[in-house]
């Protein structure tokens, strides 16, 4: 399993080293996007607006939009050293709570925590601390420059890290458009939906819970192959006026130099002739 991040995690003196996992991975079936006239993959470009011309990242820095059209220039040396400055704090679990004080809107991403080479006896013992306390640990880390609020919680046998939202990145409810205010419910109504509500209810089982639409579009492309209907595109891309690719610029200024050549070679013979 790919390690995505390595590093130790700590309560009170207690230090854990660490390597982080994805947990989860997204199941989606990607489709790419053809031209419909020939079916050649379609490329997009970075392109800027005011100078109208083909950028590579070489010629791309980042910036802050402070106002509209008004920024902040940032330098990738000042945002590496403030990454580095995080990133080599060790992720500290400076909390103790209970999972159910956590609404679900503040979860975003779950990850497995292994133990280093030397770390599987603290493992053990925040493993076994979390079981019998029936708390979960809230914590820092910074992942891919950016730093994380997280919990730290018992799945099955293992840690798992959870990155949860800050309480400023939950948008507020009152922003949410047409909410109804409190309103007077027909108690023969409630009741019966509580009916419903006690017919319906079961235990959790995850593998009871497919995503249909992307099984029905996996069987669409099979049936696709099947039937021999696979597109496949030989065309060439053509070779751009203002040559970039040194090999290319090579072959066109040895082309440029066969044509003289051969006409020099010909006007010798007629004089001989």
């Amino acid at each position: 399993m790919h390690t995505v991040w390595k590093g130790s995690i700590s309560f009170g003196l207690v230090n854990i080293p660490v390597k982080l996992h994805a947990a989860t991975e997204n199941k989606d079936v990607k489709l790419r996007q053809l031209h419909k006239e020939c079916h050649t993959p379609i490329s997009y470009k970075k392109v800027c607006e005011g100078c109208n011309q083909e950028v590579t990242d070489e010629d791309i820095v980042k910036a802050y939009e402070y106002a509209k059209n008004k920024f902040v220039v940032l330098d990738q040396e000042d945002l590496e050293n403030l990454r580095k400055e995080n990133e080599d704090k060790a992720v500290e679990i400076i909390d103790f709570v209970q999972l159910t004080e956590i609404d679900p809107i503040y979860f975003e991403r779950t990850y497995f925590l292994s133990p280093d080479s030397t770390g599987a006896k603290a493992y053990s013992l925040l493993r076994k601390t979390l079981e019998q306390s029936g708390k979960i640990g809230i914590a820092k880390i910074v992942i891919r420059s950016k730093e994380q609020l997280a919990i730290v919680r018992v799945y099955q046998n293992a840690l798992v890290m959870e990155t949860i939202h800050y309480p400023d990145e939950v948008r507020s409810i009152g922003d949410v458009p047409n909410i109804p205010s409190e309103q007077d419910v027909v108690q023969k109504e409630l009741d019966t939906a509580l009916m419903l509500v006690e017919q319906l209810t079961t235990t959790f089982n995850p593998e009871k819970y497919t995503d249909d639409y992307r099984n029905a579009l996996l069987e669409l492309i099979e049936e696709k192959k099947a039937t021999n209907t696979i597109s496949t595109s030989d065309k060439q891309r053509p070779i751009p006026e203002n040559v970039t690719d040194l090999m290319t610029a090579l072959q066109a200024s040895l082309e440029k130099t066969k044509k003289p050549a051969t006409r020099k070679r010909t006007t010798r013979k007629k004089k001989n002739a």
